[in-house]
């Protein structure tokens, strides 16, 4: 029994270790925990995509921003960046076409906004704003390395200078310039490959040193662990509304024959409304 345990923590821990050694710049994990604290890599980052130099003054990874409605959706910045000017940047890794949907990067630029004034001060003190999804694939389907949002007036024509800025960068660019060795850089698994230093020494704390490596372990169990419970509570949504259509059911009588209460309950009610 003891050998049985021991060979499957062995081949656990083997699955895990695959796991980081593939991992890239485009999984949020990885990528949130080489920028965190890491103002080199995020000036790089920034000086690229916006071309221009850009001095950043605090960088967090996975920073949550609450709501100011009650109920409200909260976000989680990937990466939050602040420079000397009080411009903020809020950076997006996705890997799918629903994480970078054009309305959640509206939504994350009204929520970055929300935070900028206290209380007196005048609208016209508002730092500009910045919102950059890089994308894995190419979002608008045109070649392009970098997709610049703006408002404009519409019968002129004219640039509607408010401060905010949406930027789509094209994972798939594989130019041999700045942004296509980045986006080189985000795709590969090996550090020793990376063009960027900056990059290479982040991603190479995080897969071989021991303590950057640990925390990469904890990572990938703890979103195996919360990747299967949002697998049950699927699982058990379509239960219940198998129950509600085959027995003629209410919402709340299916509930009750799955067996399902407390706090669980709630979270399957709201994954149903959300279907």
């Amino acid at each position: 029994m003891a050998e049985d345990k021991n060979s499957k923590v062995t081949q656990n821990q083997d699955r895990i270790n695959k796991l980081i050694d593939e991992l890239t710049l485009f999984d949020d994990d990885l990528m949130s925990r080489v920028f965190d604290k890491n103002i080199e890599a995020t000036e790089l980052l920034l000086r690229i995509i916006l071309e221009r130099k850009i001095k950043v003054i605090s960088v967090n990874g996975q920073e949550e921003m609450k709501s100011a409605a009650v109920g409200g959706r909260n976000i989680t910045l990937d990466v939050h960046a602040l420079d000397e000017n009080g411009e903020k940047m809020d950076i997006e890794v996705q890997g799918n076409s629903e994480g970078a949907h054009v309305r959640r990067a509206r939504y994350h630029s009204s929520v970055l906004d929300s935070r900028m004034l206290k209380e007196g001060q005048e609208f016209k003190e508002i730092k500009d704003s910045y919102v950059i999804f890089i994308y894995k694939h190419d979002k608008f389907q045109k070649g392009l390395p970098l997709y610049h949002i703006d408002r404009y007036v519409r019968e002129t024509n004219e640039l509607f200078k408010d401060g905010s800025h949406i930027i789509y960068v094209n994972g798939n660019y594989k130019g041999d310039d700045e942004i296509g060795h980045l986006m080189q850089d985000f795709h590969q698994t090996d550090p020793d490959n990376m063009h960027y230093k900056e990059l290479s020494q982040g991603v190479r704390h995080f897969k071989e040193a021991e303590e950057g490596r640990d925390t990469m372990c904890e990572a990938v169990q703890e979103y195996a662990k919360e990747y299967a419970s949002e697998c049950l509570k699927t699982e058990k949504a379509e239960l219940v509304e198998n129950f509600m259509k085959n027995m003629n059911l209410t919402l709340e009588q299916a509930l009750d024959a799955a067996g399902i209460h407390g706090e669980e309950r709630e979270a399957i009610i709201q994954l149903l409304q959300k279907q």
